[in-house]
């Protein structure tokens, strides 16, 4: 039998185990002593974080991305230094650590987590998922990933191979494992769960050519035993609610509305939202499915998070023809006293809806995008004439499938109500042609594509925007490469991003003016995070290659600048230790 996982824990021991963790428990490993006085995490603590912890993804069920620590501020953060850093394992970075009393629980691609000391960055365990040979070509996951959850005294991971996996907190044993798909099907997961309630939430990433009927889907697990409690697909069967939205399209041929990012939740309402992406294959043309919404892609879904019982929908994008997904993060604002519920997709187009109801209740787009319109009073989306893809025929659109916005998170900050959002101004040229169907499915129809820049850009790919609830732009930058990481703001009056050519800024969140700039070993990428440990505040900032970066690059730039030399790491700052 081949090993499931190698742990290292305390000073040098090695742990092998094999098989599922019921069927071969792990040796028992020494408690390091960091961890050795771990208080287990309560649904309190999740809904009311610390300002000290960062301890689920995006900092809180809202997704804000924003941070209550004010030692590092507008006056001292030109005065930041690097304070340790530490090499992680090379692939797609897309992370975001999580911080606890001190302890940073930290996802590597290829299922790596590792618990290190956050002041120093010294390891105290880690756990290695052996995963199934050359399973990134299997699922086109690319091995990525962005998060891991903790609740009670565990670590909960989702596996490139559709497990969920529960790790011991203070030891980084395996406490149990339940397999949520078949990964042959082409299904994984790029993102960890979210933690409601003592149930494990959890999007999934299901490749365009996945043979699964109904799409992918979301579910829910129990904390303790891992055991599944609901489950629901993405893309509406002939006998659910929205099921006639499919132009008649047999379960088989209702494939892809993938929601692999992480979703937020209203513990008032007590809601969960998730987004979800477009089907497959792309154009319209090759669904045979004619002129139909194809409910629930390109969504947002209200989910009771006790049954998974749908309790309003949102379709952003009918029919949807590009590949422009929806899925991102869903950013939950109260807006003059009304309960919202924003986001943003590839298009850029800010939606706000209503988050008790459901009703839209404003689309702002950034004017890049030249696909769609949008009726201001309904919400409904039509392509513009000319934009639906047809086979064998080049069509130029902007933005390119990488999009104007992609995973690269916008956070919020409740001092100037204000988005602060990283964008590629990119366009594409493409074009699509038949493709096999099979029961199993097939790709999605594009066979050619060219990147070019966005003619407003003035020659600059990247642009990063401050935008008021209202939709009100309050200050932009632009720079010649891409903005590469996720946004985090502070009450420190301060924004930090990273760019594809190194950079790492801290802007000032009401004028946009630069206060603080680094330059790291490679490009900026991930999810900044902030933390404080002992009364002293630190900003952690992932670095790496791919995570998509690559492929917004316009073919004129040279290879060189289009894919960075260097691996993947961590970078963690500080003010001077007075």
């Amino acid at each position: 039998m081949r090993p499931a996982a190698v742990l290292v824990a305390g000073a040098g021991l090695v742990v092998l185990t094999f098989g599922a963790a019921a069927e071969q428990p792990p040796a028992s490993a020494s408690v390091p002593e960091l961890l050795q006085r771990f208080v287990p995490v309560t649904d309190a603590m999740l809904r009311q974080p610390a300002p000290e912890n960062w301890i689920s993804f995006r900092n809180g069920y809202a997704l804000w991305g924003h941070s209550a620590l004010t030692q590092i501020n507008a006056d001292n953060v030109d005065e930041l230094r690097l304070v340790w850093s530490r090499a992680m394992q090379h692939g797609y970075q897309e992370v975001e650590p999580i911080v606890y009393n001190g302890v940073m629980f930290l996802a590597n691609v290829e299922d790596i987590v590792q618990a290190l000391d956050a002041t120093t960055g010294d390891l105290l365990w880690e756990y290695r998922r052996t995963l199934p040979e050359n399973i990134a070509n299997v699922t086109g996951t690319r091995y990525r990933y962005r998060n891991v959850a903790i609740y009670d005294d565990k670590i909960f991971l989702a596996t490139n191979d559709a497990f969920l996996v529960a790790l011991d907190a203070r030891t980084g044993e395996v406490v149990w494992e339940t397999e949520r798909a078949d990964y042959r099907e082409r299904v994984a997961q790029t993102a960890g769960p979210i933690v409601v309630k003592g149930l494990l939430i959890t999007g999934s990433r299901c490749n365009p050519s996945s043979p699964r009927p109904g799409g992918c889907f979301i579910t829910a697990h129990d904390v303790g035993s891992g055991e599944e409690r609901w489950r629901i697909n993405t893309a509406a069967t002939p006998d659910q609610p929205g099921g006639d939205t499919w132009g008649g399209l047999p379960r088989a041929a209702r494939r892809h509305a993938s929601a692999w990012m992480v979703g937020s939740y209203d513990p008032e309402l007590d809601l969960v939202y998730w987004g979800t992406g477009p089907p497959a294959p792309l154009p319209e043309t090759l669904r045979g499915a004619g002129k139909a919404d194809l409910l629930y892609t390109n969504s947002t879904l209200a989910l009771d998070p006790d049954t998974g019982e749908m309790r309003w929908y949102y379709q952003h994008l009918p029919g949807e023809s590009h590949d422009m997904d929806e899925v991102f993060e869903r950013v939950l604002v109260d807006v003059d006293g009304r309960p919202s519920v924003f986001t943003m997709g590839k298009l850029g187009i800010l939606w706000q809806l209503d988050r008790v109801t459901g009703q839209f209740i404003k689309a702002t787009d950034l004017g890049y995008q030249n696909l769609v319109d949008i009726d201001p009073t309904s919400g409904r989306m039509s392509f513009r004439p000319g934009m639906v893809p047809q086979l064998d025929v080049e069509l130029e659109f902007c933005p390119s499938h990488s999009g104007l916005k992609s995973w690269r998170a916008m956070s919020y900050s409740p001092e100037t109500d204000a988005f602060y959002i990283p964008l590629t101004l990119n366009c594409q040229r493409s074009i699509y042609s038949d493709v096999e169907w099979r029961e199993g499915g097939g790709g999605d129809g594009m066979v050619a594509r060219e990147n070019f820049l966005h003619p407003d850009s003035d020659g600059n790919l990247g642009e990063f925007v401050a935008m008021d609830v209202s939709g009100e732009i309050l200050w932009s930058h632009r720079q010649r490469t891409p903005y590469t990481s996720a946004a985090l703001t502070t009450a420190g009056g301060l924004v930090f991003v990273g760019t594809f050519d190194r950079q790492t800024y801290a802007y000032d969140v009401e004028t946009g003016e630069q206060l603080w700039e680094t330059r790291l070993p490679t490009s900026v990428q991930g999810f900044p995070i902030t933390y404080a440990v002992d009364g002293r505040q630190y900003v952690a900032v992932p670095t790496g290659t791919g995570g998509g970066s690559w492929t917004t690059i316009p073919l004129e730039l040279t290879p060189e600048k289009r894919r960075p030399n260097g691996g993947n790491g961590l970078f963690v700052f500080a003010l001077p230790d007075e």
